[in-house]
């Protein structure tokens, strides 16, 4: 009987994708995300190893929301000082804070713990078209 195949921290081969946000929706961007960044289109996927790649994405700016999120949408923040909760709308998030907009939305799809702290710090996310990462030759992915 052959044994299920276990993936070691040591063996994982990681590769570099970049993701153009313009004119894609954000769930769909995020879902993509989280799966490479879990390492979960490979098939040595194991699921206590953080055996996932980077992920770039570029145009946060430029991303996506369907319906009438933009004015319903509503972003939480507390400071944990009596009175500090902030809100602020998807319309607010988009033009003042892509980057942290789709920081969130990725990393809310990714595992709460230490091993999701690790995969989170493989996300670069950059409001505009252009990303310091050139070096590592990163692939093109596309996001439907």
């Amino acid at each position: 009987m052959k044994n299920s195949f276990m993936q070691k921290k040591e063996e994982v081969v990681r590769n570099w994708y970049v993701i153009d946000a313009t004119d894609v929706n954000l769930g769909r961007l995020a879902t993509k995300a989280a799966t490479i960044l879990r390492g979960k289109h490979k098939p040595t996927y194991t699921p206590h190893v953080d055996c996932g790649d980077f992920v770039i994405v570029i145009n946060a700016s430029k991303i996506n929301l369907t319906g009438n999120k933009l004015n319903n949408k509503i972003y939480y923040n507390h400071s944990g000082y009596t009175g500090g909760l902030r809100e602020r709308t998807a319309k607010e998030m988009k033009e003042k804070y892509p980057v942290e907009m789709i920081e969130r939305a990725i990393k809310g799809m990714l595992p709460h713990n230490r091993l999701g702290n690790k995969m989170a710090k493989k996300l670069f996310v950059y409001a505009e078209g252009t990303h310091p990462h050139m070096a590592q030759k990163p692939v093109v992915m596309e996001v439907k």
